[in-house]
C-alpha cells in the first residue's frame, strides 16, 4: 500500500510561510531587516521612471542566498523560482540576475548593511549573548577577482619615471645646445612638467611648420633636398616629446593608485599584491587581494572593514576610528594578536582611546623563553645602573649614554631612541659574540623608554587572571569566524572589482556567517 500519489488533483496554493520550519534561517533573515530604520531607505526612493523593487526584499533575498553559500547572480535568481524560503522572502516577484548584481554594488547599500551590523549586536546586546566587555580583531587576506599576472609595482614604475626625466632633461638640453628652440621658464629645475612638454611640443612644430613653407616654397630641388634632410631631426624630437608627454601621464595615474601601496592590480586596481596562506602555485606568489579586518565577540562579526595594505599593524588605528564611527562604543578592552602589537597602536589605544590594550608585541613569545632569558650577550638581560644611567656587559665594561634620537617612519610616527655606546671594546674576548660593529667601532644599544614601558604594561597585564582570561579567549572568538567565512560558506574569492563593491561584497558574507550561526543556537 502507498500513500495518495496523484498529479492530476488540484491543490489550492497555500501560504508559503506554512511550508517552512520554526526555526527557519528566512525568518532570522526577514527580521533582521525589517528591523532596519526607515531613514536608510531614502536614498532607494526614485520619482520617475518604473517603481523599483522595495530595497528590504531586495536585501532579503540575497542574504539568504549568500547563507546558502550561493554568491552567483543568475543562481539567486534560479533560487527565486525553486526555494521556498526565497519564494516567501520575494513574495512571488522574481527579479532578474542583473537586477540583483546592480543592486547589491550600488555605494547605497553599504549603509543598509552598517545598520545590520548595528541592529544584529543590538539584539544579541538584548539577548544577553554577549557581554560588551571586550572587542577580539583580527584580519585576513581575501583574494581579489583580478587577473593573476596583471601587476605593477611601484619600484618598476618610480625606476622607468627616473630613466623618463634624465631622457626628457637630455633631449632639452640638446635643443638648446644646436638652438633648435628658445630657453623656456621651468618650474622645476630637476624635471620637465607635462606643461612644459606641451610647450616644446609646440615650439618644435612651429619649426617643422617654418621647413614646410620654405620646401613649398622652393622650386631648386636641391635645396629643397636639403631642407627635408634638416627639417627630418626636428620631426624625430617633436615624436619622442610626444611619447614622453603620454608615459609621463601614464606614470602620474600609476602613482595617484599606488598611494602609500606599492602595487596594485590592472584589472582591480584597487586590489594590492599579498602573500595568501593558500598559494595556488605553491612558491611563495603574490595574488592580488584585499586585507580584511573583522571585529568579534561571541563568534559574531560585529563590525568590519577593507584595506588595501597587507600588514595588520597599520590597519588598527583606522579600523577602531571607523568603529566608533559607524558601529559602537568602544568596550573596555581591545584584543588582538603580535601582528598588532606597535608603539603607535599601544599610544593610540591607551592615550588617545583610554582603552587596555589587551594586544602582545613580536617578540613577547620569545621573550618568555629560557634561552632568551639566560643570553649574557641580550641588552635586555645586563645590569642596569639607574643612577649613572649605564649598563654593564658581560666583559664588564661600562655601556654609557651618549646623546638621543629620533626617527620617522613613513606614515609619520616619530620614534624617540636613547643611543648608549661601550667605553671600549678593543681587545675584548667576547667581541664577535657581542657585536657585528666593525674593528675600532664600540657596540651601541639603542632604546626606546615609552616603547620598554608599553611592553611592560602588556606584560603585567597579561599576568592578571583576569586580563589574561580574555586575551585567550582571543583564539576562539574571532579565528572561527574566518574558518566558517571560508571553509563553511565557501567564499574565499570576490566576484565583484573595486573597493566600495568589494566591502557590500564581505559585509553581505559576514552577515550570512552571522545568520547561520545564530539560528544554529537557535
Amino acid at each position: 500500500m502507498f500513500k495518495d500519489y496523484n498529479m492530476n488533483q488540484l491543490i489550492l496554493p497555500l501560504d508559503l510561510e506554512i511550508k517552512l520550519q520554526k526555526n527557519d534561517i528566512a525568518f532570522h533573515v526577514h527580521h533582521l531587516v525589517e528591523s532596519i530604520p526607515h531613514e536608510a531607505l531614502e536614498p532607494f526612493l526614485q520619482k520617475e521612471g518604473c517603481p523599483a523593487y522595495h530595497p528590504r526584499m531586495m536585501l532579503k533575498i540575497i542574504l539568504c542566498a549568500y547563507t546558502q553559500s550561493v554568491f552567483s547572480g543568475r543562481k539567486i535568481e534560479a533560487l527565486l523560482k525553486d526555494s521556498i524560503r526565497m519564494m516567501w522572502l520575494a513574495q512571488g516577484y522574481e527579479p532578474s540576475y542583473r537586477t540583483i548584481n546592480r543592486f547589491r554594488v550600488q555605494p547605497e547599500v553599504k549603509e543598509l548593511i552598517r545598520q545590520c551590523f548595528v541592529q544584529f549586536r543590538y539584539q544579541l546586546v538584548q539577548e544577553n549573548l554577549i557581554d560588551q566587555e571586550a572587542i577580539f580583531i583580527d584580519g585576513t587576506k581575501i583574494e581579489a577577482n583580478a587577473n593573476k599576472f596583471t601587476f605593477v609595482w611601484r619600484k618598476s614604475i618610480e625606476k622607468y619615471h627616473q630613466g623618463l626625466i634624465e631622457k626628457s632633461n637630455q633631449l632639452y638640453n640638446e635643443l638648446l645646445e644646436n638652438e633648435i628652440i628658445p630657453q623656456i621658464e621651468r618650474e622645476n629645475e630637476e624635471q620637465l612638467s607635462l606643461e612644459e612638454l606641451a610647450q616644446l611640443v609646440q615650439k618644435v612644430d612651429e619649426i617643422v611648420d617654418e621647413y614646410n613653407q620654405k620646401i613649398e616654397a622652393s622650386t631648386d630641388v636641391v635645396e629643397r633636398k636639403a631642407l627635408r634632410s634638416e627639417r627630418k631631426y626636428p620631426k624625430q624630437v617633436r615624436k619622442q616629446l610626444i611619447d614622453y608627454i603620454v608615459r609621463k601621464q601614464k606614470y602620474q595615474r600609476d602613482f595617484e593608485i599606488f598611494g602609500t601601496r606599492n602595487s596594485y592590480s590592472k584589472t582591480d586596481p584597487d586590489a594590492t599584491f599579498m602573500r595568501m596562506k593558500d598559494d595556488y602555485m605553491k612558491n611563495g606568489q603574490l595574488k592580488a587581494g584585499y586585507n580584511v579586518q573583522i571585529a568579534t565577540e561571541g563568534q559574531y562579526t560585529l563590525a568590519y572593514s577593507l584595506f588595501s595594505n597587507p600588514t595588520d599593524t597599520r590597519t588598527l588605528i583606522p579600523f577602531l576610528d571607523e568603529i566608533e564611527q559607524c558601529y559602537f562604543e568602544l568596550p573596555k578592552h581591545i584584543v588582538a594578536d603580535a601582528g598588532y602589537g606597535s608603539e603607535q597602536n599601544y599610544d593610540d589605544i591607551l592615550s588617545n582611546r583610554k582603552r587596555e590594550a589587551l594586544i602582545t608585541y613580536n617578540m613577547y613569545l620569545k621573550e618568555q623563553k629560557k634561552k632568551y632569558k639566560q643570553n649574557e650577550f641580550n641588552s635586555d638581560n645586563w645590569q642596569y645602573d639607574e643612577e649613572n644611567d649605564t649598563y654593564t656587559c658581560p666583559n664588564q665594561q661600562r655601556i654609557v649614554f651618549k646623546y638621543r634620537s629620533v626617527r620617522t617612519d613613513k606614515i609619520g610616527f616619530k620614534r624617540e631612541f636613547k643611543i648608549y655606546e661601550c667605553e671600549d671594546c678593543s681587545g675584548c674576548p667576547f667581541r664577535s659574540s657581542c657585536t657585528k660593529a666593525k674593528e675600532g667601532n664600540n657596540r651601541k644599544v639603542m632604546v626606546n623608554e615609552k616603547w620598554e614601558q608599553q611592553k611592560e604594561y602588556v606584560r603585567a597585564k597579561l599576568s592578571e587572571e583576569k586580563t589574561s582570561s580574555i586575551y585567550r579567549q582571543r583564539k576562539v572568538d574571532v579565528e572561527p569566524v574566518f574558518g566558517f567565512l571560508k571553509a563553511n560558506l565557501r567564499f574565499t574569492r570576490f566576484s565583484t572589482r573595486g573597493k566600495s563593491k568589494v566591502e557590500n561584497e564581505i559585509g553581505l558574507a559576514l552577515m550570512a556567517v552571522n545568520l547561520r550561526k545564530f539560528t544554529a543556537n537557535r
